[in-house]
Protein backbone atom coordinates (compact mmCIF):
# COMPACT_ATOMS: atom_id res chain seq x y z
CA UNK A 1 0.00 0.00 0.00
CA UNK A 2 1.50 3.40 -1.33
CA UNK A 3 2.35 5.79 1.57
CA UNK A 4 -0.05 9.31 1.89
CA UNK A 5 1.39 12.32 1.23
CA UNK A 6 0.26 15.39 2.84
CA UNK A 7 -0.15 18.21 1.13
CA UNK A 8 3.08 19.89 3.02
CA UNK A 9 5.22 17.41 2.37
CA UNK A 10 4.21 17.30 -1.49
CA UNK A 11 4.94 21.01 -1.41
CA UNK A 12 8.41 20.31 0.18
CA UNK A 13 9.06 18.13 -2.24
CA UNK A 14 7.61 19.91 -5.69
CA UNK A 15 9.47 22.56 -4.50
CA UNK A 16 12.97 20.95 -3.93
CA UNK A 17 12.94 19.25 -7.07
CA UNK A 18 11.82 22.78 -9.09
CA UNK A 19 15.20 23.79 -7.69
CA UNK A 20 16.06 27.21 -5.59
CA UNK A 21 14.26 30.37 -6.94
CA UNK A 22 11.02 28.54 -8.06
CA UNK A 23 7.67 29.49 -6.36
CA UNK A 24 5.03 27.59 -5.58
CA UNK A 25 2.29 30.12 -4.57
CA UNK A 26 1.99 28.98 -1.44
CA UNK A 27 4.77 29.97 0.98
CA UNK A 28 5.85 27.70 3.86
CA UNK A 29 5.19 29.14 7.03
CA UNK A 30 8.44 31.03 8.99
CA UNK A 31 8.98 28.85 12.25
CA UNK A 32 7.14 30.72 15.13
CA UNK A 33 8.73 33.02 17.52
CA UNK A 34 10.19 31.40 20.82
CA UNK A 35 7.87 33.11 23.71
CA UNK A 36 9.33 34.22 26.67
CA UNK A 37 7.80 36.11 29.91
CA UNK A 38 9.75 38.30 31.61
CA UNK A 39 8.35 39.84 35.32
CA UNK A 40 9.78 43.31 36.28
CA UNK A 41 10.77 44.18 39.70
CA UNK A 42 8.46 47.30 40.57
CA UNK A 43 5.73 49.39 38.60
CA UNK A 44 7.12 50.28 35.15
CA UNK A 45 9.48 53.20 34.89
CA UNK A 46 12.63 53.86 33.73
CA UNK A 47 14.84 52.02 35.46
CA UNK A 48 13.09 49.10 33.45
CA UNK A 49 13.52 50.91 29.92
CA UNK A 50 16.20 48.77 27.97
CA UNK A 51 13.46 45.94 28.18
CA UNK A 52 10.53 48.30 27.16
CA UNK A 53 12.58 48.92 24.41
CA UNK A 54 13.92 45.83 23.42
CA UNK A 55 10.24 45.27 23.01
CA UNK A 56 8.75 48.68 21.16
CA UNK A 57 11.53 48.86 18.78
CA UNK A 58 11.58 44.73 17.37
CA UNK A 59 14.78 43.86 18.99
CA UNK A 60 13.02 40.54 20.40
CA UNK A 61 11.43 40.18 17.63
CA UNK A 62 14.31 40.09 15.51
CA UNK A 63 15.96 38.03 17.43
CA UNK A 64 13.15 35.21 17.40
CA UNK A 65 11.40 36.22 20.49
CA UNK A 66 7.96 36.46 21.15
CA UNK A 67 8.35 38.39 24.76
CA UNK A 68 5.43 39.81 27.34
CA UNK A 69 6.50 41.76 29.73
CA UNK A 70 4.74 41.69 32.78
CA UNK A 71 4.79 44.48 35.43
CA UNK A 72 6.06 43.68 39.31
CA UNK A 73 4.50 45.48 41.94
CA UNK A 74 4.59 45.23 46.25
CA UNK A 75 2.48 42.03 46.17
CA UNK A 76 3.94 40.07 43.72
CA UNK A 77 6.48 37.26 44.81
CA UNK A 78 8.52 37.00 42.02
CA UNK A 79 10.93 34.21 42.96
CA UNK A 80 7.90 31.99 43.88
CA UNK A 81 6.10 32.60 40.14
CA UNK A 82 9.28 31.76 38.45
CA UNK A 83 9.78 28.41 40.33
CA UNK A 84 5.98 27.96 39.74
CA UNK A 85 6.92 28.63 35.81
CA UNK A 86 4.54 31.18 35.26
CA UNK A 87 7.08 33.69 33.69
CA UNK A 88 10.24 32.34 32.49
CA UNK A 89 13.00 35.09 33.91
CA UNK A 90 12.38 37.90 35.95
CA UNK A 91 14.71 41.18 37.15
CA UNK A 92 15.77 40.14 39.84
CA UNK A 93 18.54 41.19 43.04
CA UNK A 94 22.00 39.08 43.96
CA UNK A 95 21.26 39.07 47.16
CA UNK A 96 17.70 37.20 46.82
CA UNK A 97 19.33 34.59 44.07
CA UNK A 98 21.90 33.82 46.76
CA UNK A 99 19.73 33.49 49.78
CA UNK A 100 17.84 31.05 47.28
CA UNK A 101 20.87 29.34 46.40
CA UNK A 102 21.13 28.90 50.50
CA UNK A 103 17.68 27.46 50.60
CA UNK A 104 18.52 24.96 47.38
CA UNK A 105 16.41 27.01 45.22
CA UNK A 106 17.48 26.08 41.22
CA UNK A 107 18.17 30.14 40.44
CA UNK A 108 20.77 31.51 38.20
CA UNK A 109 21.91 34.91 37.32
CA UNK A 110 22.58 35.56 33.68
CA UNK A 111 23.23 39.00 33.48
CA UNK A 112 23.21 42.48 34.83
CA UNK A 113 21.20 45.59 33.71
CA UNK A 114 23.66 48.03 35.71
CA UNK A 115 26.90 47.86 37.27
CA UNK A 116 25.52 48.97 40.97
CA UNK A 117 22.38 48.14 42.91
CA UNK A 118 20.58 51.64 42.68
CA UNK A 119 20.06 51.57 46.52
CA UNK A 120 20.86 54.68 48.49
CA UNK A 121 20.20 57.23 51.40
CA UNK A 122 18.64 60.79 50.64
CA UNK A 123 19.43 63.43 53.21
CA UNK A 124 19.00 67.25 53.83
CA UNK A 125 21.52 69.51 52.11
CA UNK A 126 23.50 69.60 54.87
CA UNK A 127 25.11 66.37 54.77
CA UNK A 128 28.03 66.15 53.17
CA UNK A 129 28.59 62.49 52.51
CA UNK A 130 27.20 59.11 54.04
CA UNK A 131 29.60 59.30 56.82
CA UNK A 132 27.42 62.01 58.41
CA UNK A 133 24.67 60.09 59.75
CA UNK A 134 25.41 59.60 62.96
CA UNK A 135 23.76 62.38 64.79
CA UNK A 136 20.53 61.36 62.27
CA UNK A 137 17.46 59.36 62.37
CA UNK A 138 17.62 57.11 59.71
CA UNK A 139 14.35 55.77 57.96
CA UNK A 140 14.75 52.17 57.11
CA UNK A 141 11.69 49.78 55.69
CA UNK A 142 12.19 46.21 56.78
CA UNK A 143 13.97 44.65 53.67
CA UNK A 144 16.51 46.95 54.25
CA UNK A 145 17.63 45.53 57.33
CA UNK A 146 18.17 41.95 55.84
CA UNK A 147 20.47 43.96 52.63
CA UNK A 148 22.55 46.76 53.26
CA UNK A 149 21.83 48.46 56.86
CA UNK A 150 24.51 45.81 57.83
CA UNK A 151 26.34 47.01 55.50
CA UNK A 152 26.15 50.83 56.23
CA UNK A 153 25.70 50.10 59.77
CA UNK A 154 29.50 48.39 59.66
CA UNK A 155 31.39 50.86 57.70
CA UNK A 156 30.13 53.89 59.23
CA UNK A 157 29.90 52.66 62.94
CA UNK A 158 25.86 53.37 62.70
CA UNK A 159 23.22 52.18 65.47
CA UNK A 160 20.35 50.03 65.39
CA UNK A 161 18.67 53.04 68.18
CA UNK A 162 19.01 55.83 65.44
CA UNK A 163 16.66 53.86 62.78
CA UNK A 164 12.78 54.22 62.44
CA UNK A 165 10.47 52.38 59.80
CA UNK A 166 10.24 53.89 56.65
CA UNK A 167 6.78 53.40 55.53
CA UNK A 168 7.37 55.33 51.85
CA UNK A 169 5.37 58.51 52.96
CA UNK A 170 8.19 61.22 53.04
CA UNK A 171 6.02 63.68 54.91
CA UNK A 172 8.42 62.58 57.97
CA UNK A 173 11.47 63.81 56.17
CA UNK A 174 9.77 66.99 54.64
CA UNK A 175 9.04 67.93 58.16
CA UNK A 176 12.50 67.28 60.10
CA UNK A 177 15.69 67.80 58.92
CA UNK A 178 17.59 65.62 61.23
CA UNK A 179 16.24 62.81 59.43
CA UNK A 180 17.67 60.72 56.39
CA UNK A 181 15.62 57.96 54.44
CA UNK A 182 16.65 55.14 52.09
CA UNK A 183 15.40 55.83 48.24
CA UNK A 184 16.31 55.12 44.86
CA UNK A 185 17.57 58.42 42.68
CA UNK A 186 14.43 58.62 40.65
CA UNK A 187 11.92 58.17 43.14
CA UNK A 188 12.14 59.93 46.24
CA UNK A 189 14.58 62.69 45.43
CA UNK A 190 12.46 63.66 42.60
CA UNK A 191 9.72 63.66 45.08
CA UNK A 192 11.44 66.00 46.67
CA UNK A 193 12.39 68.26 43.70
CA UNK A 194 8.36 68.22 43.38
CA UNK A 195 7.65 70.00 47.28
CA UNK A 196 10.69 72.39 46.78
CA UNK A 197 12.81 70.53 49.88
CA UNK A 198 16.64 70.51 49.00
CA UNK A 199 18.04 66.70 49.15
CA UNK A 200 20.63 65.31 48.42
CA UNK A 201 21.44 61.05 47.05
CA UNK A 202 24.00 59.30 48.56
CA UNK A 203 24.36 55.98 46.34
CA UNK A 204 25.71 53.27 48.38
CA UNK A 205 27.32 51.38 45.30
CA UNK A 206 30.12 54.48 45.39
CA UNK A 207 31.43 54.00 49.08
CA UNK A 208 31.56 50.26 48.16
CA UNK A 209 28.12 48.00 48.57
CA UNK A 210 29.17 45.59 46.08
CA UNK A 211 25.75 43.87 44.47
CA UNK A 212 24.86 44.65 40.84
CA UNK A 213 21.48 46.28 39.98
CA UNK A 214 18.02 45.16 37.89
CA UNK A 215 19.59 41.82 36.77
CA UNK A 216 18.23 39.11 35.00
CA UNK A 217 17.55 36.03 36.32
CA UNK A 218 16.05 32.21 35.31
CA UNK A 219 15.85 28.85 36.50
CA UNK A 220 18.41 26.02 36.18
CA UNK A 221 15.84 23.86 34.06
CA UNK A 222 14.69 27.22 31.97
CA UNK A 223 18.54 27.87 30.96
CA UNK A 224 19.28 24.13 30.25
CA UNK A 225 16.40 23.86 27.69
CA UNK A 226 16.82 26.67 25.88
CA UNK A 227 20.43 28.19 25.87
CA UNK A 228 20.14 29.67 22.87
CA UNK A 229 16.86 31.58 23.79
CA UNK A 230 18.50 32.93 26.88
CA UNK A 231 21.68 34.06 24.98
CA UNK A 232 19.23 35.87 22.29
CA UNK A 233 16.95 37.36 25.38
CA UNK A 234 20.50 38.55 27.27
CA UNK A 235 21.83 39.71 23.76
CA UNK A 236 18.63 42.45 22.97
CA UNK A 237 18.13 43.33 25.83
CA UNK A 238 21.08 45.00 26.47
CA UNK A 239 20.91 46.12 23.12
CA UNK A 240 17.94 47.79 24.20
CA UNK A 241 19.66 49.32 27.11
CA UNK A 242 22.34 50.94 25.05
CA UNK A 243 18.85 52.07 22.93
CA UNK A 244 17.06 53.46 25.42
CA UNK A 245 19.67 56.19 26.75
CA UNK A 246 20.12 57.73 23.81
CA UNK A 247 16.42 57.62 22.47
CA UNK A 248 13.77 56.65 25.05
CA UNK A 249 11.09 57.40 23.63
CA UNK A 250 9.44 54.36 21.94
CA UNK A 251 10.12 52.64 25.51
CA UNK A 252 8.41 55.11 27.34
CA UNK A 253 5.00 54.82 25.70
CA UNK A 254 5.34 51.50 26.93
CA UNK A 255 6.16 52.64 30.66
CA UNK A 256 3.53 54.78 30.26
CA UNK A 257 0.83 52.26 28.95
CA UNK A 258 1.53 50.21 31.69
CA UNK A 259 1.78 52.50 34.41
CA UNK A 260 -0.35 55.80 33.81
CA UNK A 261 1.38 57.13 36.89
CA UNK A 262 4.22 57.54 35.46
CA UNK A 263 4.68 61.02 34.46
CA UNK A 264 7.06 61.88 31.50
CA UNK A 265 9.19 64.53 34.31
CA UNK A 266 9.73 61.49 36.73
CA UNK A 267 11.25 59.42 33.43
CA UNK A 268 13.32 62.36 32.46
CA UNK A 269 14.57 62.76 35.73
CA UNK A 270 15.22 58.93 36.33
CA UNK A 271 17.37 58.97 32.81
CA UNK A 272 19.41 61.62 34.12
CA UNK A 273 19.79 60.06 37.05
CA UNK A 274 21.21 56.79 35.71
CA UNK A 275 23.11 58.86 32.87
CA UNK A 276 24.98 61.00 36.21
CA UNK A 277 25.47 57.92 38.20
CA UNK A 278 26.85 55.32 35.32
CA UNK A 279 24.79 52.65 36.44
CA UNK A 280 24.79 50.92 33.00
CA UNK A 281 28.87 52.10 31.61
CA UNK A 282 30.44 52.26 34.97
CA UNK A 283 32.83 49.90 36.94
CA UNK A 284 33.73 46.78 34.47
CA UNK A 285 31.05 47.87 31.83
CA UNK A 286 33.68 51.27 30.58
CA UNK A 287 36.05 48.31 29.32
CA UNK A 288 34.05 45.00 28.95
CA UNK A 289 30.81 46.13 28.01
CA UNK A 290 26.90 46.64 29.58
CA UNK A 291 25.62 44.05 31.52
CA UNK A 292 29.03 42.30 31.78
CA UNK A 293 29.53 40.51 35.36
CA UNK A 294 32.49 38.91 37.26
CA UNK A 295 33.30 36.50 39.64
CA UNK A 296 35.31 39.04 41.82
CA UNK A 297 32.11 41.33 41.83
CA UNK A 298 30.14 38.22 42.94
CA UNK A 299 32.88 37.10 45.66
CA UNK A 300 32.24 40.91 47.05
CA UNK A 301 28.88 40.07 47.76
CA UNK A 302 28.64 36.84 49.15
CA UNK A 303 32.04 37.80 51.56
CA UNK A 304 29.70 40.41 52.63
CA UNK A 305 26.34 38.72 53.51
CA UNK A 306 28.47 36.09 55.33
CA UNK A 307 30.39 38.38 57.30
CA UNK A 308 27.34 40.30 58.28
CA UNK A 309 25.33 37.07 59.23
CA UNK A 310 23.16 36.65 56.03
CA UNK A 311 23.98 33.88 54.50
CA UNK A 312 25.52 30.45 55.62
CA UNK A 313 29.05 30.42 55.14
CA UNK A 314 29.37 27.16 52.37
CA UNK A 315 26.88 28.46 50.53
CA UNK A 316 28.19 27.19 46.56
CA UNK A 317 27.70 31.08 45.70
CA UNK A 318 28.77 30.17 41.96
CA UNK A 319 25.94 28.36 41.33
CA UNK A 320 24.26 31.90 42.16
CA UNK A 321 25.09 33.30 38.09
CA UNK A 322 26.67 33.01 34.99
CA UNK A 323 29.04 35.16 33.05
CA UNK A 324 28.21 32.49 29.94
CA UNK A 325 26.03 35.63 27.99
CA UNK A 326 27.54 38.77 28.85
CA UNK A 327 31.07 38.08 28.76
CA UNK A 328 31.95 38.27 25.40
CA UNK A 329 28.86 40.10 24.37
CA UNK A 330 31.13 43.54 24.23
CA UNK A 331 27.83 46.20 23.79
CA UNK A 332 29.70 49.39 24.67
CA UNK A 333 27.81 52.37 25.41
Amino acid sequence: MATRLTRRTLLLLLAFAAGPGVGLGTSVPAAAADKITFLTSWYAQAEHGGFYQAKATGLYEKAGIDATIRMGGPQVNAIQLLLAGEVDMIMGYDIQVLKGIEQGLPVVTVGASFQYDLQGMMTHDDVKSLAGLKDKTILIASSGRTTWWPWLKKKFNYADEQTKAYTFNLQPFFADKNIAQQAYPSSEPFQAQQNNAPAKFFLFAADGYPPYGTTMVTTRKFLEANPDLVKRFVRASLQGWKDYISNPGPANVLIKEANPKMSDAQIAFGIQKMKELKVLDGGDAATQGIGVMTEERWKKTYDYLVEAGLLKPGTDWKRAFTTEFVKDLKIMM
